[in-house]
């Protein structure tokens, strides 16, 4: 069956990068770029003209960041956005605060400039945000912009105690949000826990000192041979793997160089089977939104080891990927709704 035509409206305020973006996309025959517009009143107005399926979006515009745009776009136009942002420390952490208001998903900037490198990457998340459910932003109230800032990690008092069971969640678009909805359900002294967000390197860092400063747990990007901790939540570093080894009577990460898996890095596919191998039946796991099959091989693993495991169901997914393959294969004994999550991981624990 063919596929269908997705209409696309790219917004930015340097004309160079309109033109670069504009002829990029429509190289793709699966995508029509119906309209430009260089800032965000301009685009409130061909938004209503033109009814997009999806927005592309420059986190620092004029007269209105994209933040504050789609703070208050979302509640009265839903519509899937992909942002498009720097890896300057500011533009990542413009591009978190944009996810938070409702972004998809983002396209990163080359540093040397040369934005032809990134047109592949934007047509690949074009075209899986067209699928993205964001209904539920609609009527959502607005909120003022509210800035992300670094977290000393050591506001909270950490127990030190190794953890004698492990918590597993993966997650790919749509997948910030859902962990910040998921992770600030967990009480402090949770299990330990390891997640894997697909996010490129220099993001995971500020996404999770985002969390940490919003959460009761406390939340750290991994590092290597970090413990695994009752009351602490390790993110996977971007553009490395992780995966779970045994550590005196504990567990422990390794984080290291290593290819691609299920096209990730980092992957939730090596995550859990390495929690499948080591941990087993003393692990709790979590397939959150995202597109593909990432994670779904080793989600199984990890309950035929004896793990306890769930996925998000479609009614609350924005992209309802990775859950349904992690429960058609038999990975993900039941489809929760977002908000049942973590009560739901924490009814195995007990």
């Amino acid at each position: 069956m063919q596929m269908r035509t997705i209409r696309v409206l790219i917004v930015d305020d340097s004309p160079l990068v309109r033109k670069i973006l504009s002829e990029g996309l429509a190289k793709d025959p699966n995508i029509t770029v119906c309209g430009t517009a260089g800032d965000p009143y301009q685009a409130r107005n061909e938004i209503v003209r033109l009814k997009p399926d999806v927005l592309t979006l420059d986190v620092e515009m004029p007269r209105m960041d994209g933040v504050e745009f789609l703070r208050r776009l979302m509640p009265q136009y839903p519509i899937p956005v992909v942002m498009v942002s720097s890896l300057t420390e500011r533009g990542q952490k413009t591009t978190l605060e944009a996810m938070a208001a409702g972004a998809v998903d983002f396209a990163s900037k080359p540093k040397n400039g040369n934005l032809e490198q990134m047109v592949d990457e934007l047509c690949t998340k074009v075209k899986i945000a067209s699928t993205a459910n964001v209904s539920h932003w609609k009527h959502k109230q607005y909120e003022p912009h509210q800035a992300i800032g670094n977290t000393i990690l050591g506001n909270k008092p950490a127990g030190q105690v190794q953890s004698l069971r492990i918590c597993a969640i993966g997650a790919s678009t749509g997948g910030t949000e859902a962990l910040r909805e998921v992770i600030c359900g967990f009480p402090k002294n949770f299990v330990g826990t390891v997640v894997v967000q697909h996010m490129p390197a220099g993001f995971t860092k500020m996404f999770a000192d985002r969390l940490n400063s919003l959460a009761q747990v406390i939340v750290k990007e991994a590092e290597d041979g970090d413990l695994i901790y009752d009351g602490r939540v390790l993110i996977a570093q971007g553009g490395k793997q992780l995966e779970v080894i045994r550590s005196g009577v504990g567990w422990a990460v390794r984080v290291f160089d290593a290819p691609l898996c299920c096209g990730h890095r980092p992957s939730v596919e090596q995550m859990m089977n390495s929690i499948a191998k080591n941990v087993g039946n003393k692990a709790v796991g979590a397939m959150l939104t995202g597109m593909g099959a990432d994670g779904a091989n080793g989600m199984k693993a990890m309950r035929d080891a004896g793990a306890r495991c769930i996925a998000q169901d479609e009614a609350t997914c924005v992209v309802f990927g990775m859950p349904k393959e992690a429960y058609q294969r038999g990975g993900a004994e039941s489809l929760v709704p977002l908000t049942k999550i973590a009560s739901t991981l924490q009814g195995f624990l007990r």
